[in-house]
């Protein structure tokens, strides 16, 4: 069972964090989630335990309990949605926004339909 843990110090390393989940059981891994630009902990991360019952005994003993003077948060890691379903529109082709812009463009605004359209139907033009 993967196992998400919250509010974490920031000082706190996975060696640490595994010591906590093993007085419950096996763990498989631990992993802290660091920030990228800094190299710090972001305050959270993920313990996986091969035997569910022993998961959900240290999900039930250690949500709440106080560590390094900070009270965490344990729960049951939600699935990760597949990755294929993260539209964040941007890039190209990203999103439908409607299109538009240019010569007579404009798709489906409810405005005046963008750019420039012919008139066929105005007369008395300059050459006429």
């Amino acid at each position: 069972m993967n196992i998400f843990v919250g509010s974490l110090p920031y000082r706190l390393e996975e060696a640490d964090l595994k010591e906590l989940f093993e007085a419950y059981g096996e763990v498989n891994s631990v992993k802290l989630i660091i920030d990228r630009e800094t190299g710090r902990s972001k305050g959270f991360g993920f313990v996986e335990m091969p035997d569910d019952e022993a998961a959900q005994k240290a999900i039930s003993g250690l949500n709440g309990a106080e560590v390094s003077g900070r009270s965490i948060a344990v729960s049951q890691a939600e699935e990760r949605k597949p990755s294929g379903d993260r539209r964040g529109g941007g890039g190209f082709g990203g999103g439908n926004r409607g299109g538009g812009g240019g010569y007579g463009g404009g798709g489906n605004r409810g405005g005046g339909g963008g750019g420039y359209q012919k008139d066929n139907n105005r007369g008395g033009g300059r050459w006429n």
